[in-house]
């Protein structure tokens, strides 16, 4: 039996960042994964094969649509899917291979395997029992299907089998139109496919701020996706060389049915725990799923911690990353800190949508006096020059105090632009803070500041 101060199960972003972090401060440290890379879902079958695909069809978007614009002319370019494929793959084990290092360098251990909890204050991978004063649980979370729809992985997928479709195909019904839905859908409207976005709710992106999500809708439809909107999926069946997907109009309750050779399941995700035997042992979870945690990632078992998407919160790989961090911290006997009013969200089609705070909507909900800043791409001349003018940046303020309470951006490089406003909020700063800072000319970090100036006396350049 190895003993070690902390045993984090889970070598996703909230797993192996705790892990590290707890082993730069001074912890004995091992990290249980079993997937065989380390990297989670994350950078296995989620944020890094994705990115690395919107990254090569926005290219060949740009090659069809914009380089003969700029006297860029030559032979058509073809799409090799293979090599395609190779590309995302050297993308991911670069990624992962990564992670292997900074945990030698970092003198992490590795343990290879499922990990499971079997009393507290041990983990057994394989047959080996390890013990450790702290555990962290980090196991992530896995696609959430509906009723009446069977995943085979191979035409009805969940967005780990639409990262390596064998061949592009000609029709794509994608069900759910959040982040994943959307970003998938774009990979493959951009390949030529036909992509339908099957919505229960009446609106794209629940969640995000109303505006940023018609004009987003409207951006979308002009690329090439049809949406069917307030649709409540009813199956799948699946036939030769087609799926059949039935659906209900929440408006009229009439049903209606589309063909499509793949079909995407993208409904969101949900906590996996599955053989950690937390029930066992006395971990108290929460009705959806989630391990239930107090204000410092403890669980109801003394020494057990968990993070990431396996509690309450949104699932995104940072904010799994800041829990590490900051649960590494409390078991180190310090202060972990994580602002949960400050973290950002990015869709990664193009153009990009990032927000971080409070939307209008959710003000009105409040009862709060807000002032909202406004300022299209259209007037920043390095969006124009790059044919990515569609879009703004919204910042909304107190009424009162002008203190900066959200910003929501659609527009070019919109998950870089909306760091700027994450620290402003983190120092609880004002629109007139960032209006009175110097912005580099030309980027598209001035729309965020002619943004802020719309918020007290006005737009330089609208």
């Amino acid at each position: 039996m190895a003993e070690f101060d902390v045993i984090v199960i889970g070598g996703g972003p909230g797993g192996y960042v705790c892990a590290i972090r707890c082993a730069q401060l001074g912890l004995k440290t091992a990290c249980v994964e079993g997937r065989g890379a380390l990297g989670g879902t994350c950078l296995n079958v989620g944020c890094i094969p994705s990115k690395a695909l919107l990254n090569a069809t926005h290219h060949l978007h740009e090659v069809h649509e914009n380089f003969e614009k700029m006297g860029l002319t030559g032979a058509k370019v073809k799409v090799d899917w293979a090599k395609m494929q190779s590309y995302k793959q050297d993308v991911i084990d670069g990624n992962t291979k990564g992670i292997e290092f900074l945990f030698k360098k970092n003198k992490v251990t590795y343990l290879q395997g499922w990990g499971s909890i079997p009393a507290a204050g041990q983990v057994k991978v394989g047959d080996e029992v390890h013990s450790a004063k702290a555990i962290v649980i980090a196991t992530g979370s896995e696609p959430a299907s509906l009723p009446g729809i069977e995943i085979d992985e191979d035409t009805v997928v969940t967005s780990t089998g639409a990262l390596s479709l064998p061949k592009i195909p000609k029709s794509m019904v994608v069900i759910g139109a959040g982040v994943i839905g959307l970003e998938m859908g774009s990979v493959y409207a951009r390949l030529g496919t036909e992509v339908t976005v099957v919505e229960y709710l009446d609106a794209i992106t629940p969640g995000m701020d109303g505006e940023v999500a018609k004009n987003f809708q409207k951006i979308l439809t002009k690329q090439g996706l049809k949406f069917v909107l307030g649709a409540a999926v009813q199956g799948v069946e699946k036939g030769k060389g087609k799926n059949t997907v039935t659906y209900k109009l929440r408006k009229d309750e009439s049903e209606a049915a589309i063909e499509a050779e793949v079909v995407l399941v993208a409904t969101g995700r949900k906590p996996y725990t599955a053989g950690l035997g937390l029930e066992a042992i006395g971990v108290e979870m929460l009705p959806r799923g989630q391990v239930k945690t107090d204000a410092h990632w403890a669980t109801s078992v003394k020494g057990i911690y968990a993070i990431g998407d396996a509690i309450v919160g949104p699932m995104l790989a940072h904010k799994a990353e800041d829990e590490g961090m900051a649960v590494a911290e409390v078991i180190a006997g310090k202060h972990g800190h994580v602002n949960y009013d400050v973290i950002p969200g990015v869709i990664y089609t193009t153009p990009e949508v990032a927000s971080v705070g409070k939307t209008e909507e959710v003000l009105k909900q409040e009862g709060r006096a807000y002032k909202v800043g406004k300022f299209s791409f259209m007037g920043n001349g390095r969006a124009k020059a790059v044919f990515q003018s569609e879009g703004f940046v919204k910042l909304i303020v107190d009424a009162g105090t002008d203190r900066i309470l959200g910003c929501h951006i659609i527009g070019p490089s919109a998950g870089e632009l909306i760091h700027e406003i994450c620290v402003a909020m983190e120092f609880g700063a004002s629109a007139q803070d960032v209006a009175l800072t110097c912005h580099a000319h030309p980027t598209f970090s001035e729309a965020v500041r002619e943004a802020a100036l719309a918020c007290g006396d006005g737009a330089i350049h609208a």
